[in-house]
C-alpha cells in the first residue's frame, strides 16, 4: 500500500489544525502511521483511496472530518480555447486520453514534491505500472496548440526528458531509461502513441516518458497535464489531479477532446448523485442513527446529504474513485460517525470455531517437509497458459482443465494454477544464482477444472540431483503419513522419461515424481539438474470444501 510523506509545516498551515490532533485523529479515516519524525509524519493510506496520496488530498479530508470544513467542496472548472485531435492511428494502441490546463500556480518545492509524489502513486496503484494510466506534466508556455494524439512509427523522433539529444521511438524504448522500463507495454506494437503539436514537435510519448522541450521549472505558472490510458482510470486521475491544483489556488481549464466519431471536454469535477435507503444504512451498521446524525457523518467525510423520502440523496465529489456502491457510502458514513464512538456488542449465538479439515492437512504437510530440511515459499495462485503448460511439455483446455481469468490485468496472470511445480520452477530461476543445493515446498490451493483443490510439491536442485533422492523424500513424506502407495512408470512429459514415477494409492494416481525434462529446464533458463514431486492431497485426505 502506498505510504505517504506529510510535511509538518504545510500539513499543519492546510489543515489548520495541531499536529496532535491530526495524529490523533487521522489514523481513524482507515490509514496507518508508520513513523512521526519531527519534520514529517509517514502514512500507509488504502489502495482504494488514491485522493489521499498528496497534502492537499490528506489536508481536504482532514478539514472536513475535523469539522473545519465540512461538506462537499466545490470545485469550477472554465471553459477555454485548447484543443486536442484523437486521430484513428492511435485508437488501437493507447485509445483513452483525457487534459486539463492549470493557470496561475506557483511552482514551489512544495508543489513539486506532492507533484512527484501523487503522480507516482497513482502510475502504481489505479496505472498498474502505467499500463492502464500514465500522466504527463507540461510547461504550458511551451505547449502550442492545437494538439494531436497519434499513433507514429518507430523512426519517428524527438529530444526526450533528461536527454539533450534526438532520438527516435526505437532508441527510446532500447536506451533511455524510461523507455528501458516501460517499454513491455508496448511490446509488439508497430505504431506508438505521441501527442504532438501545431509545430509538429512532440511533446509526450505516453506511458513512456514527456519531451525534454515542455519541461516543468521554477519558472512554470501555468500547466499542461494529460492521461492517457484504456479506460475510467484515466478520469479518475485526472480529477484527482484537477482538485489537488484547484486547492493550491489554480484556475482549472477544459480541453476540448475531439475522437473521429465523439466530441469530450475535460476535466468534469461535477458530483455524481447517489441514493442510499435507510435500512440497508441501518442494516449494514448494525444500529440506527437518527437522519441528521448521517448527515453530520456523510458532512464530514466531504459529501453532500440531504434527506430524500425514505432514503438519502448523496452527492459524491468527482475525485472520489472509491466510491462504486452505496455499501461505500455506509462504510464512509461510519467512518464520519467514528468507529470509535461504536459500541462493541456480543454477537446473540456462541458458538466454538474449529479449524476447517483443508487447513488442518495443510498445517500437518508444512510441519513434515520442513521436518524434511525444505524451504517453504508462498507462489502466486494466478499464472498463465506459457508457464503452466508450455513450459512444462503439457495440454490443456480452458474450463475442462484451468480456469482462465475474463479480464487479466497482465499477461503474467491469466489464468488459475493447476499445479505447483511450475511456479517452484520459477521460483528456481530467480534463485540460480544462489548457493546449491536448493530443497524448496509450498503446500497450497489449485483450481483443477471449477473445483479447488490441496496439492504439495517439492523441488530439490544441484549437480547431482536425482531420481533416487527426490523418492527417498516421497517415501518419507507417505510414511510420515501413515499412507500404503506404489511406484508406477509415469508418461508426464515435464520428467526425463524412464527417471519418473506415478504414486498410486489404492490404485489411483495421486501424483507424480522424478528428474525434471532437460527441455523444461531450458524454459526457466536452470543449468542444474532438477528433481522433484507434485501430490493431489485433496485425493489422499477428506480436506472438505474450501469456498
Amino acid at each position: 500500500m502506498p505510504v505517504i510523506t506529510l510535511y509538518w509545516d504545510e500539513l499543519e498551515r492546510m489543515v489548520g489544525a495541531s499536529r496532535e490532533k491530526i495524529l490523533e485523529r487521522l489514523p481513524m479515516l482507515g490509514c496507518d502511521i508508520e513513523r512521526v519524525e519531527e519534520d514529517y509524519v509517514d502514512v500507509e493510506f488504502f489502495p482504494n483511496r488514491p485522493d489521499l496520496y498528496s497534502v492537499e488530498g490528506v489536508a481536504r479530508a482532514l478539514k472536513g472530518f475535523l469539522d473545519i470544513e465540512p461538506g462537499l467542496k466545490e470545485y469550477s472548472v472554465k471553459d477555454a480555447d485548447w484543443k486536442l485531435e484523437v486521430k484513428e492511428s492511435v485508437l488501437a494502441v493507447r485509445p483513452r486520453i483525457v487534459a486539463c490546463v492549470v493557470r496561475n500556480i506557483e511552482i514551489t518545492d512544495e508543489v513539486i514534491r506532492s507533484l512527484m509524489q501523487i503522480q507516482e502513486d497513482l502510475h502504481w496503484t489505479i496505472g498498474r505500472n502505467r499500463r492502464k494510466m500514465a500522466i504527463g506534466v507540461h510547461d504550458l508556455s511551451k505547449v502550442y496548440f492545437p494538439l494531436r494524439y497519434e499513433g507514429v512509427p518507430a523512426d519517428f523522433s524527438f529530444v526526450p526528458l533528461d536527454f539533450d539529444e534526438v532520438m527516435t521511438v526505437r532508441e527510446i524504448l532500447s536506451k533511455h531509461p524510461k523507455g528501458v522500463e516501460y517499454a513491455f507495454i508496448l511490446e509488439g506494437k508497430d505504431r506508438f502513441p505521441m501527442i504532438i503539436d501545431s509545430k509538429d514537435e512532440a511533446i509526450s510519448f505516453p506511458p513512456v516518458i514527456n519531451a525534454e522541450k515542455t519541461r516543468v521549472t521554477e519558472n512554470t505558472t501555468d500547466l499542461f497535464i494529460d492521461v492517457t490510458g484504456f479506460d475510467e482510470n484515466v478520469d479518475k486521475a485526472l480529477n484527482i489531479l484537477a482538485a489537488m491544483f484547484h486547492d493550491r489556488g489554480g484556475e482549472i481549464q477544459r480541453v476540448e477532446i475531439v475522437y473521429p466519431n465523439r466530441i469530450e471536454r475535460t476535466p468534469n469535477l461535477e458530483p455524481k448523485e447517489f441514493a442510499v435507503k435507510k435500512k440497508e444504512v441501518y442494516g449494514l451498521l448494525g444500529f440506527e442513527l437518527d437522519d441528521g446524525e448521517i448527515i453530520r457523518a456523510l458532512e464530514r467525510m466531504r459529501f453532500g446529504a440531504e434527506v430524500s423520502g425514505d432514503g438519502f440523496k448523496v452527492k459524491i465529489p468527482a475525485y472520489r474513485a472509491d466510491i462504486m456502491h452505496s455499501w461505500d457510502i455506509i462504510e464512509d458514513i461510519a467512518i464520519g460517525f467514528g468507529y470509535d464512538k461504536i459500541e462493541p456488542l456480543y454477537p446473540p449465538t456462541n458458538t466454538v470455531g474449529l479449524t476447517h479439515p483443508w487447513f488442518e492437512t495443510r498445517d500437518l504437510l508444512r510441519e513434515i517437509m520442513l521436518g524434511l530440511d525444505f524451504l517453504e515459499v508462498i507462489t502466486f495462485t494466478l499464472t498463465n497458459e506459457r508457464v503452466q503448460y508450455e513450459a512444462m511439455n503439457r495440454n490443456a483446455s480452458p474450463w475442462k482443465d484451468f480456469v482462465p481469468l475474463q479480464h487479466p490485468l497482465t499477461a503474467d496472470h491469466t489464468i488459475l494454477r493447476t499445479s505447483i511445480l511450475p511456479s517452484l520452477l520459477e521460483v528456481l530461476a530467480l534463485n540460480r544464482h544462489h548457493p546449491m543445493p536448493q530443497r524448496i515446498f509450498e503446500v497450497g490451493d489449485v483450481v483443477v477444472g471449477k473445483h479447488n483443490r490441496l496439492k504439495v510439491s517439492a523441488v530439490i536442485t544441484h549437480s547431482k540431483a536425482n531420481f533416487s533422492e527426490i523418492r527417498s523424500v516421497v517415501q518419507a513424506l507417505m510414511k510420515e503419513l501413515a499412507l500404503e502407495w506404489e511406484a508406477e512408470e509415469s508418461s508426464d512429459k515435464v520428467f526425463i522419461e524412464g527417471r519418473a514415477a506415478d504414486v498410486v494409492v489404492k490404485g489411483i494416481v495421486v501424483g507424480s515424481f522424478g528428474e525434471i525434462h532437460p527441455e523444461v529446464l531450458e524454459r526457466f533458463e536452470l543449468t542444474n539438474p532438477v528433481a522433484a514431486f507434485e501430490l493431489d492431497v485433496s485425493m489422499l485426505f477428506d480436506t472438505g470444501e474450501l469456498i
